[in-house]
């Protein structure tokens, strides 16, 4: 078998054999090679989190006009070690009156939420951590954990603007997961599995062009998940100072911020795997597992690049805004969506493709526009209340 076909069993065999032939047994040498290459991982995935720091950095300055980091080594790339050197030098303050078990214990649990996810991401045909055959239900599960370090860390801080920033984030956290978990079944009903890497198999077709308001009611929710703008409640410097994470400092503090920019690139990534295909395009992914990790790289980096673009054009809105925007709005249409890809998806079953792909394409078409009409008609009727018939009548003229 050849390196290149696939390294990971290469390697892994390899490695065994080196340590089997120190004298370790076959089931140590085997748990010692998985965790090397679960460390292996980790650290990728952290150099990668460094050189997003520095990608955000000069994405939102080209939105706002800036020049970005441009002094520390070529371009500013060198800017992000800086600022960790500076993080590591930092004095670790922690409140005296707070949980420190539970005060410590929230910036980790931050990072590894992110870092757990990507156990079940399919870097290439032949290249995954685990092949869990419920890997979307996964998704929700381990995606939760960082919404539950939040919460410590605003409730361990003793402090009340912290506080308010954590019981804001179960709010998004109990509001949003219905529609995303909702839009995770829509790709399960078209590949018939919840398992990730067939998921990315069945994708002849991209999932976005058949269902593209799944695609986006799934980005809408993955960006309040993530407590980014305009969803970023949690962290309201406005109202609340900094939020949840007032009281960390130093690489306590960067850990929260590490941990928020990769949780953003592993929901592009799986934006990409749920929607647009994963590592495949064109074939390309059967020429070098290396190429179909570049491929699902650059398609993660896109997802992840209008979330930036929606976090630095939009403007914060209130909770109570956000709460009407979920369950008045996004829920009901997303159980609508269900309902209506889950009946067509039986009623062309043994339609042509063309035919199949056409009538779920026109059926998200139709029940956007209906459920906006709805909106439109709604949203009248609020403001006829609230200004009179007249004023409303005039407005629109």
């Amino acid at each position: 078998m050849s390196f290149w076909n696939d390294p990971l069993r290469v390697a892994a065999e390899w490695l065994q054999g080196i340590f089997v032939g120190w004298g370790m047994n076959e089931t140590g040498a085997h748990v010692l090679v998985v965790f090397l290459g679960v460390l292996l991982l980790i650290t990728l995935l952290m150099v990668l989190d460094i050189f997003l720091v520095w990608i955000e950095r000069k994405v939102v300055a080209r939105f706002q006009d800036r020049l970005g980091p441009n002094r520390v080594g070529p371009f500013g790339i060198i800017q992000p070690f800086a600022d960790i050197i500076k993080l590591i030098i930092k004095e670790d303050t922690t409140p005296g009156d707070a949980d420190k078990v539970v005060y410590n214990l929230a910036p980790i649990l931050s990072m590894m939420s992110v870092l757990i996810l990507w156990a079940v991401i399919p870097l290439a045909p032949v290249m995954l951590g685990t092949d869990l055959n419920v890997g979307v239900l996964f998704l929700i599960a381990a995606g939760a954990i960082g919404t539950l370090s939040i919460i410590m860390a605003g409730w361990a801080s003793n402090n009340k603007f912290a506080l308010i920033g954590g019981f804001r984030q179960v709010a998004v956290m109990v509001s949003f997961e219905v529609p995303m978990l909702t839009m995770l079944l829509i790709p399960t009903i078209f590949a018939g599995s919840m398992n990730m890497n067939a998921i990315i198999a069945s994708q002849n077709i991209w999932y976005f062009i058949i269902s593209p308001l799944g695609a986006l009611i799934f980005l809408i929710a993955a960006i309040a998940e993530l407590g980014r703008a305009p969803f970023d409640l949690a962290e309201g410097e406005s109202e609340l100072v900094s939020g949840f994470n007032i009281e960390y400092s130093g690489m306590k503090f960067g850990m929260f911020y590490a941990g928020e920019l990769l949780h953003a690139f592993t929901f592009g990534g799986f934006w990409a795997i749920l929607f647009f295909g994963g590592y495949r395009f064109f074939g390309l992914e059967q020429v070098s597992p290396f190429l179909a990790i570049l491929i699902l790289v650059i398609k993660a980096m896109l997802g992840y690049w209008v979330i930036m673009w929606v976090k630095y054009t939009m403007m914060r809105i209130r909770i109570d805004q956000m709460l009407s925007f979920n369950w008045k709005f996004l829920t009901p249409l997303s159980f609508a969506l269900l309902l209506v890809t889950a009946l067509m998806n039986a009623l062309l079953a043994s339609a042509p493709a063309w035919l199949y792909i056409l009538g779920m394409f026109f059926a998200n078409v139709v029940t956007g526009w209906i459920a906006l009409e709805i909106a439109r008609s709604a949203t009248k009727g609020e403001r006829e209340r609230l200004e009179g018939p007249q004023k409303v009548a005039e407005a629109s003229r």
